[in-house]
């Protein structure tokens, strides 16, 4: 059985703000040491700032901008370089685009963002983690995923849609995990509608409000925080979790076949082999 009350580390991407931030904080009360990747330096700093002043413990940071492929690759170089062992990856930055965007890299910004990039950092530093937990959504219902045209939501271009189907990415990246790598736990969560910057002057909104009412990043934080501490023979290898309870996805986010498409697509689309 895993000691969970032993000293982590704990990497959180999107840990400028929102749920992100909010995990940091909870964790790094907890005990555990936390890193923090976020893309802009000054929220960063307020970020670090505010975890020291809830636990007293200075976080790491590491800036990287997941809309750049390069930049996930130097981030993953520095993690290897400053750590042996990653206790928890808490793969949680994402984006949503109102209109059409393309990345430097070619892809769509939703799926490249909230997809491509964690799959590659995670694919970087599998050797070295010990779990890995998804920030994912019921979004996941709107999604249209094609693994032969991981751009196709740039053609009639709608924003839920292309969150939606990078969402749906995310459900079926975290249950290929776990079959491709028994020994690490992987994990994905629905975290609610939330009231955080990712959600400002956005439609996702709009949207949102119909779905479920907001929570605050606090609450939508606590599944995260609860599947970094629960014992892994508590919880379901490659699940999806929602207010700290399995959940069965829908069917286009639960689909095997599609979920070993997607891996070697997303392993085509970013150079990376087997």
């Amino acid at each position: 059985m895993e000691d969970l009350t032993e000293r982590r580390l704990v990497v959180v991407t999107g840990a400028s703000s929102g749920i992100g931030m909010a995990a940091a904080v909870h964790l790094a009360c907890r005990g555990d040491q936390v890193v923090l990747v976020g893309r802009d330096p000054a929220r960063l700093q307020a970020a670090a700032e505010r975890v020291r002043e809830n636990s007293g413990e200075r976080p790491e940071l590491f800036r990287a901008d997941f809309a750049v492929l390069d930049d996930v690759r130097r981030l993953a170089e520095r993690l290897r370089d400053a750590y042996d062992r990653i206790d928890v990856l808490a793969n949680n930055a994402g984006a949503i685009a109102l209109q059409p965007l393309t990345t430097v890299d070619g892809f769509e910004m939703s799926i490249q963002a909230n997809h491509l990039a964690p799959f590659l950092l995670t694919n970087l530093l599998a050797d070295r983690l010990g779990r890995i937990v998804v920030t994912a959504s019921a979004a996941h219902r709107f999604g249209a995923l094609d693994p032969d045209d991981l751009n196709a939501p740039l053609r009639g271009y709608r924003s839920m849609g292309a969150y939606g189907t990078s969402k749906q990415a995310n459900v079926l990246f975290t249950s290929e995990a776990a079959r491709r790598w028994p020994g690490i736990p992987a994990y994905s969560f629905h975290p609610g509608v939330v009231r955080t910057r990712f959600a400002n002057d956005s439609r996702l909104v709009a949207i949102g409000m119909r779905i479920l009412p907001f929570r605050s990043p606090e609450k939508a934080a606590e599944t995260l925080v609860w599947l970094t501490n629960q014992d892994r023979s508590r919880l379901v290898d490659g699940g999806y979790y929602a207010d700290r309870r399995l959940r069965r996805p829908y069917r286009k986010a639960a689909d095997p076949q599609l979920a070993a498409r997607l891996w070697e697509a997303s392993a085509k689309a970013v150079g990376i082999g087997e």
